[in-house]
């Protein structure tokens, strides 16, 4: 029995280095490409690098808190404000944002300003009265996530300044406008009003489930 054999093409010495050849620039390119973008990011005097040198947090106090955060809101604002000069157009000197300030203000009854004698139990240890004194507002607390310039228009004057002083567009006046108008607004909305009701369900609940069966919680302004 015969056993028949394919012999293999030759590959001939020319082939073979061709192939060699056509290896190398391969690699030579990809060499020239990643060496290139690190001479560029190591050479190139526009670029930019970020190195955080921030001190260690340090903590300062610690406070308690004897108060219960009973209800929250979330407002949104847009400030308009406009500076005109008193004798010059617009388009030489004077500016005008529109500033989106969101955030939120907590509302909060204080635990520790209630008089000694605030909660009274009956005989039988079936009745309780507390009496509280009123929710209050916290600061704002602006989201910087939410909050940003979205239009704004300069005189020229008003651009060469914010050019030559280095810090352009300062944003603590926006800031400070937001957090004062947020404020009348949670003044002016029912929070605190949630914040009282919500104060008296979480008292009521939990001496409710302590064994009082009827429990009585009014304000310091109530008769």
């Amino acid at each position: 029995m015969t056993t028949s054999r394919t012999t293999p093409p030759e590959v001939t010495p020319g082939r073979r280095r061709r192939w060699r050849y056509v290896a190398g620039l391969l690699v030579l390119a990809v060499l020239l490409v990643v060496g290139g973008r690190l001479a560029w990011t190591w050479l190139n005097p526009m670029g930019e690098q970020v190195i955080d040198r921030s001190q260690p947090v340090l903590l300062q106090s610690i406070k308690d808190l004897s108060r219960f955060e009973a209800a929250t809101g979330t407002f949104q604002v847009v400030v308009d404000l406009e500076k005109d000069a008193n004798f010059l157009p617009d388009a030489v000197k004077g500016t005008r944002t529109l500033f989106v300030g969101a955030g939120g203000v907590d509302a909060y009854v204080d635990f520790s300003a209630m008089a000694t004698n605030a909660v009274t139990v009956s005989e039988d240890r079936t009745q309780a009265t507390i009496r509280l004194p009123r929710a209050q507002l916290e600061k704002p607390n602006l989201d910087n996530s939410r909050s940003y310039v979205f239009a704004q228009q300069r005189g020229l004057f008003d651009r060469v300044q914010d050019f030559l002083s280095g810090s352009p567009g300062d944003q603590r006046e926006l800031y400070l406008l937001a957090e004062k108008k947020i404020t009348e607004a949670a003044l002016a909305s029912d929070l605190r009003a949630r914040a009282d009701e919500n104060t008296k369900a979480m008292l009521s609940g939990m001496l409710k489930s302590l064994g009082f069966t009827k429990v009585t919680v009014k304000f310091t302004d109530e008769p």
